[in-house]
């Protein structure tokens, strides 16, 4: 099974975290997302993954071993969601083809979507999620035989009948682009899937009962560890971690004081240090974060080798970049 991630956006919402790194190789649960889901992906039998990327292959190198032969492709220009696709997979594809977003968090059952797509004969088939506010979603009507009859952008709810929304995952047979040539930007949402709707294809729509959320945000990206935490989302354990206190993930590299308050909803990467009567809780530290003591860090993403000085607040609320520094607090008599 071949996989293509898209993989191709700025990450602006997770600034500065993505100055450094693009948004899907930040770490999460401690390792690079990216990594998580080839682990998910190779799960499911799939042995060839592309990244479609930017312009810069650079950072992509060096995934690791996760069981997933990989490839990466860049685009000269930004081509949308599925111009790079298009440009990859015409006339090359022996097969159906699973396509993945790289910031989208999700344990939807890869192997049931392609079954799914194989007893349809569908051109594409399409994750599908409910909502209950479908006024920021377009939303995808299906028949009672999960055949696609429509699709309806942002409707206010109670408008339609339907509450299912384009989950981010598909699979697309290998004349799916056929309707489409040319080279140069092209929308799944906008373009390919009207598009095959408008000319006759099957296409299929696969209700998903998995969790599912972006992770763009920094607030999102918090809440996407909570949900892997609270065991709401099942994701790739990273090697090295142990379970700590309440919901609470710390590498074993790392050096947490025994009188600091490790909280709720905390991952602790490679070679941090929590100093005595440090408070963490709802926070994610990258590797080689330090925490000095009686420090508070809440509701908050440190990036690699972030420092927070003596006694400082952190959070609720904050992004440290890689490197940056708190300056410890001012201490009164």
């Amino acid at each position: 099974m071949h996989a293509v991630i898209l993989a191709g956006g700025k990450g602006t919402r997770l600034r500065p975290l993505t100055d450094t790194r693009p948004k899907p190789l930040l770490p999460f649960m401690g390792e690079p997302f990216a990594v998580g889901l080839l682990r998910r992906l190779a799960a499911a039998g799939c042995d060839r993954a592309t990244f479609l990327v930017g312009d810069a292959a650079a950072p992509w190198r060096g995934l690791g071993d996760a069981g997933v032969a990989v490839d990466v492709v860049t685009e000269e220009a930004p081509l949308d969601t599925a111009g790079a696709a298009r440009r990859l997979l015409r006339g090359r594809a022996h097969g159906p083809v699973l396509v993945c977003n790289g910031d989208i968090l999700t344990d939807l059952d890869f192997g049931a979507l392609l079954a799914a797509h194989d007893e349809a004969g569908a051109a594409a088939t399409i994750a599908l999620t409910r909502v209950a506010d479908t006024a920021s979603f377009g939303v995808v009507v299906c028949d009672d035989d999960g055949r696609v009859r429509r699709f309806v952008e942002k409707p206010p709810p109670g408008t339609v009948a339907a509450d299912t929304v384009n989950a981010g995952t598909y699979v697309l047979a290998p004349e799916a682009f056929d309707p489409f040539p040319g080279d140069g930007p092209l929308s799944f949402e906008r373009a390919v899937f009207p598009g095959l709707l408008d000319a006759g294809a099957v296409l299929r729509g696969v209700v998903s009962d998995g969790h599912w959320q972006d992770i763009g945000t920094p607030d999102r990206y918090l809440a996407g560890h909570r949900a892997v935490l609270d065991g709401r989302c099942a994701w790739p354990a990273a090697a090295g971690f142990r379970s700590v206190g309440r919901l609470a993930m710390v590498h074993e590299s790392a050096r947490v004081d025994r009188s600091a308050d490790v909280g709720v909803a905390v991952v602790v990467g490679p070679r941090c240090v929590v100093g005595a009567g440090a408070r963490v809780a709802d926070a994610v530290l990258h590797a080689g974060v330090e925490v000095g003591e009686e420090a508070q860090v809440c509701r908050a993403i440190l990036g690699e080798n972030a420092r927070v000085g003596v006694a400082a607040v952190v959070g609720p609320e904050a992004v440290l970049g890689d490197g940056q520094a708190v300056a410890a607090a001012a201490r009164h008599p």
